[in-house]
């Protein structure tokens, strides 16, 4: 027996629900029925799929074309009987394997999180009796009953609602709890309109209701959204199809190179086992056996980088993914916005006001737009954190404002919320709403506690969906009595006779004329600003009366204004943005909240260049096919009122248009979109633990502003990366030629594989890896972010290791040859190369700190690690060639002081040849942009090809 998922529910009538579930809404099932649904249906639990065991998720970390490489060398150096260098071969591969398992999220993470969100309890009625289970023991059918601070437990269909509040921002991304109310709705509302439904992992926050059991399990919308996880794909980031391309052609290129090499000698009538070792030589040269290492290793320096700056990094490839992100898709509420309502602007008297600050701290400024700074309202803070207020704009008139503060008292004191300080965060106890009213009211001057001693509270009217307002009565001494009603504005407006005035008609002051449209024109302005406006008025009953009915307020009142709110967007998100946008990053807002408010949230942090943001609600996106939604997706800056699937369909739309595309979210609702993305960022303090588990990096401030900083810190990861590359392919190129060389001339072998090994190995860990740490090169974020399908090694990069390799082709070969010719022995001569190899990699090291600036513009103490390695790769390198051991283990010999002069000289020509190179290319590109952009008076710097 599995009940459909609950959007079949909402448009029902209670009691037709009732009936096909076969319950009671005052008695619910007995006993007995209870069990039998539960032998039916199940536990009310999330299935936990499981992915791929321990064990074969360790495997699958050998699984990718660098390591085949890396294994293909191990298992050389063994045919070989290399032990040591086997030894270290495999090492690497065993320490790679085991950094990405530790690293790499377990696939059914998110949807545990999902489970412990549903472990509560309920209080049901069975048997006509009330009695709190486990919400595990749920089953459909259930009648369950609600009060504020309670977490749905399932699915529900309420039958009963009484001021019945729920904050399901976390499931629809809205940001204020939604009214709840028994009375079905159209069947085609979307999630976040379906009042008459209460959603599993959703908190009451006021009131009280009951609702019979629809969905449990994975028939609820969480679990709906479980299985949307599962689904979605877990996608390459650009770095590992890059390498894994890179390396697929490697692997080829070498198998290749190697059976020529090997086929050649044969032809030429060299001996079979001469030729076989030197096909080994050269694949074993060929490959970049430090190259997973560093990777691995430069994505680790950039996530203890990134933590530095709040990003926690959990999967390491999402470093560099960062760094090519050519779009962010963002959530507002929570992400881009404070997720705390703020009042914003106060109409009262015919006068508007602006009030500044955002959240629940009690601090800002009440200012009226008509005053200038000098009148400003509010511009000290008290010892309490309470902004008191020092003027009111209204002529010359220093003292506050008696309609301004009878308006923000009717907010205090018609409040059933408070706002308190808690670790020194301020945070509401109740209704966002109300934690907004309190707020302004502090701001304005007033105390609670003493508002409250002064008109003590007799009688409450609570919120109801279907009155709109709420409305409290007060003790004014003397006898007197006092009613203030806060609501919506056509509830409050029908109720109101008069207005108030500027001055306080209570006190003896005479009402203005009440002009509806005046007001309705007012609304409708700070509406399309996407502010939530509530109207208040005041009234007085017959002294003595102590119970508030309705009737009592009727008709009669005095309009007192408006107070109109929004959830306000982070001042360091409007920042982040722009940086963004002048990064070349596109960011679009996805989210669950109105369009009206979404285009003003996304006109306020600056999503769009010029006008109203292009809005999409989720209707307009049902009515979209996929083709169409592809071409509306690069131009559209907002979706609003979108569902999950439809999330995850956006991400899906960018990809095929060739995005790297990062999602930020912080609820529950936003995990498949999450997991989706090239990149998901969750929100730490906010973020709900599905939405962590799903996301590839976590924000510890909850700050959008934390993600510029990513990204800068992904392109200097990538650069680095670049830079490695760039410095090691030379190295494995020229120990390649040096072999093709040999056997295509029919000359001994002037590197063996094991001194291959040596300089592979010795000069990745001490020299190349030493790049990681190199610091970030100004304007990185000035840049536009790299095309996803440029490869990593350019046009450029490809042409420099073809020079380099070259030019050790020409030393090592040259040398060792001279060396022969001078009568030295094969040993000497063979060390005499290799000590090329590795001082001309020592002096091109230098070079590749910047790949185009000249190495003279680069501080020489900015990396420190780079000359701790090269020294500890000359006393290395010392050791090899003198050393007794080391002699007989790598066959190496003892150099003549006078022997080491052509070697450094190999590596001073290298290193100014590649320096000459850089030169070139900058004057080139230079005077390419002064053909494009003449400009008079304009000269080269011959140091860094710019105009000054």
């Amino acid at each position: 027996m599995r009940h459909g998922i609950s959007e079949n529910w909402h448009h029902l009538p209670a009691d037709e629900v009732l009936d096909l579930l076969q319950t009671d809404a005052t008695k619910g099932l007995d006993l007995f029925e209870v069990k039998r649904r539960q032998e039916r249906c199940g536990p009310n639990v999330l299935t936990v799929r499981r992915g791929p065991g321990r064990f074969k998720r360790f495997l699958l970390q050998f699984h990718q074309p660098l390591i085949y490489i890396l294994l293909v060398a191990g298992a050389v150096t063994l045919f070989l009987r290399e032990w040591v260098d086997a030894g270290v071969i495999f090492g690497v591969v065993v320490v790679n394997a085991i950094v990405g398992y530790l690293q790499e999220a377990k696939a059914v993470a998110a949807i545990e999180a999902l489970a412990k969100s549903m472990t509560t309890e309920a209080v049901v009625v069975r048997g006509g009796e009330q009695a709190r289970v486990p919400a595990t023991e749920l089953v459909p059918g259930d009648v369950v009953l609600l009060q504020a601070g309670d977490k749905v437990p399932a699915d529900l269909r309420l039958i009963r609602a009484r001021d019945l509040q729920i904050d399901e921002s976390a499931l629809t991304g809205e940001s204020l709890p939604v009214g709840k109310t028994p009375e079905p709705v159209a069947h085609d509302q979307v999630l976040a309109e379906r009042t008459s439904m209460a959603y599993a992992s959703s908190l009451v926050t006021h009131g009280t209701g009951a609702g019979v059991v629809v969905a449990i399990g994975d028939d609820t919308e969480v679990g709906r959204i479980s299985e949307l996880i599962s689904a979605a794909e877990d996608l390459e980031t650009p770095l590992t199809k890059k390498i894994a391309a890179f390396s697929t052609i490697l692997l080829i290129a070498i198998l290749a190179l190697s059976g020529v090499t090997f086929v050649v000698g044969l032809v030429r009538g060299e001996a079979l086992v001469a030729m076989f070792k030197a096909a080994v030589a050269l694949a074993v040269g060929a490959i970049p056996e430090g190259l997973p290492a560093a990777v691995t290793i430069t994505l680790a320096i950039g996530v203890g980088r990134m933590a530095k700056r709040r990003a926690i990094v959990r999967k390491l490839p999402a470093v560099e993914t960062l760094g090519s992100t050519t779009v962010i898709c963002t959530d507002k509420t929570g992400t881009l916005t404070e997720n705390q309502m703020t009042v914003q602007r106060i109409v009262v008297g015919g006068l508007r006001y602006v009030v500044s600050g955002t959240g629940y701290a009690p601090v800002g400024r009440i200012v009226a737009e008509s005053a200038s700074h000098e009148k400003a309202m509010g511009d000290t803070v008290a010892e309490d954190g309470r902004a008191a207020v020092e003027a009111v704009a209204h002529g010359q008139d220093e003292r506050p404002s008696p309609a301004l503060l009878e308006v923000l008292r009717a907010g205090l004191l018609c409040n059933d919320s408070r706002v308190v300080e808690e670790d020194g965060r301020w945070v509401v106890h109740g209704d966002p709403t109300e934690g907004a009213l309190e707020t302004a009211a502090l701001k304005g001057g007033l105390d609670r506690d003493q508002e409250e001693a002064r008109l003590p509270r007799l009688d409450v009217i609570p919120f109801q969906s279907e009155d709109q307002y709420m409305a409290t009565l007060h003790d004014a001494g003397d006898g007197r009595r006092i009613v203030y009603l806060k609501g919506a504005v056509e509830k409050v407006l029908e109720r109101c006779d008069t207005a108030m005035s500027d001055g306080l008609p209570f006190e003896g002051g005479r009402p203005d004329e009440l002009d509806h449209d005046a007001v309705h024109a007012t609304v409708d302005e700070l509406a399309a600003d996407g502010l939530r406006v509530l109207a208040f008025a005041r009234g007085e009953l017959p002294a003595g009366r102590d119970r508030l009915s309705h009737e009592d307020i009727s008709g009669g009142l005095v309009f007192l204004g408006l107070q109109a709110m929004i959830d306000p967007p982070r001042p360091e998100a409007i920042t982040a943005v722009a940086a963004c946008r002048a990064a070349g990053i596109v960011v679009k807002m996805i989210t669950g909240d109105h369009g009206v408010t979404a285009a003003a949230i996304a006109r306020q942090i600056g999503l769009s260049d010029e006008g109203d943001p292009v809005v999409l609600t989720g209707r307009d996106l049902e009515e979209l096919t996929d083709r169409e939604l592809i071409e509306r997706v690069e131009d559209t800056a907002v979706f609003a009122r979108v569902t999950p699937e439809q999330k995850l369909r956006l991400v899906e739309a960018l990809q095929s248009r060739g995005h790297v595309v990062a999602m930020t979210g912080d609820g529950v609702n936003d995990a498949p979109a999450l997991k989706q993305a090239d990149i998901g960022v969750a929100m730490g303090i906010s973020g709900t633990d599905v939405a962590k588990e799903a996301a590839d990096m976590v924000l510890t401030d909850d700050n959008f502003a934390s993600i510029e900083a990513a990204v800068e810190e992904g392109r200097g990861v990538f650069d680095n990366l670049t830079k490695f590359i760039a410095w090691t392919l030379p190295t494995n190129l020229g120990e390649g030629l040096v072999v093709l060389a040999a056997v295509f001339l029919g000359t001994t072998l002037p590197i063996l594989p094991v001194q291959i090994l040596w300089i592979n190995m010795t000069t990745a860990v001490l020299l190349g890896l030493m790049l990681a740490f190199e610091p970030k090169e100004e304007g990185i974020m000035a840049r536009p972010p790299r095309r996803p399908d440029t490869p990593i090694l350019t046009n450029k990069i490809v042409q420099r290791i073809v020079l380099v390799g070259a030019l050790l082709l020409v030393a090592a070969y040259g040398l060792f040859e001279w060396a022969g010719q001078r009568g030295l022995s094969d040993d000497v001569a063979r060390t005499i190369a290799v000590n090329v190899f590795v001082f001309v990699e020592l002096m091109y090291l230098f070079n590749c700190r910047s790949l185009t600036k000249s190495i003279f513009r680069v501080h020489p103490f900015s990396n420190r690690w780079v000359l701790g390695g090269v020294a500890l790769m000359i006393a290395l390198q010392m050791l090899y060639t003198y050393a007794p051991f080391m002699n007989t283990a790598f066959s190496s010999a003892s150099l003549e002081a006078w022997m080491w002069v052509p070697i450094l000289a190999a590596g001073a020509v290298a290193f100014v040849v590649v320096e000459a190179e850089k030169w070139v290319r900058r004057v080139v590109a230079a005077r390419r942009r002064l053909r494009t952009a003449p400009d008079a008076g304009v000269s080269l710097d011959p140091a860094d090809g710019k105009r000054s």
